[in-house]
């Protein structure tokens, strides 16, 4: 008979992904061990291989966790409103999202290509997820402006991520209002150049 699942199971591996998340992204993935995150844990390493087989599936729930949650609260942004209001509507949201993952961040950035392909391409059909509903927003504030030209969307697309991806590094006031302010500026950047700020 199977062994019942434990009541704290998912407070325990909420405390692995978000010790992984600090440990890959201050050591790297390679430079990172179980041992240590069993000494971060308080836990032994047994205890980790009981929810994890092994590094490389704890680095793709990690991320999988991270970017999964990030897609989902993105994507429910809605787009049917006025234009310029729901582009900073989106702008927000993803800089609340961002807040408290700076480590999950990193390690987007630096640890998804060390997962097998197949595991690669799911976390990046949900950064796909993200890209596409930015496109469609800034595609709705100006519309002629991106008229046929899918290449010009993309680089405004990723301009504007490009913003934003980098808030930890900019800016280490990690208040709600601090984002607020942010996301006020990169999108009024966006909407009317740098006078409207």
């Amino acid at each position: 008979m199977p062994r019942p699942r434990a009541k704290d199971h998912d407070a325990k591996r909420h405390r692995l992904l978000r010790e992984a998340a600090r440990l890959f992204a201050e050591q790297g993935v390679d430079g990172a061990s179980m041992s240590q995150l069993a000494q971060a844990c308080g836990v032994s390493k047994a205890a980790i291989y009981h929810y994890y087989p092994g590094k490389d599936a704890l680095l793709f729930d990690v991320l999988d966790s991270y970017l999964h949650g990030l897609r989902d609260q993105v994507v429910a942004v809605p787009l049917d409103g006025a234009p310029d209001a729901d582009l900073h509507a989106l702008i927000a949201a993803i800089l609340r999202a961002y807040a408290g993952s700076d480590n999950e961040h990193r390690v987007q950035q630096t640890g998804l290509s060390a997962l097998p392909d197949a595991q690669q391409a799911v976390l990046r059909g949900y950064q796909r997820d993200l890209v596409m509903h930015m496109s469609r927003a800034l595609t709705r504030t100006a519309p002629d402006a991106f008229a046929g030209d899918a290449r010009k969307l993309r680089e405004a697309t990723m301009a504007v991520f490009g913003m934003l991806n980098w808030f930890y590094m900019w800016n280490r006031d990690e208040t709600e209002d601090a984002r607020a302010s942010y996301a006020r500026t990169v999108a009024d950047m966006v909407l009317g150049g740098v006078p409207r700020i």
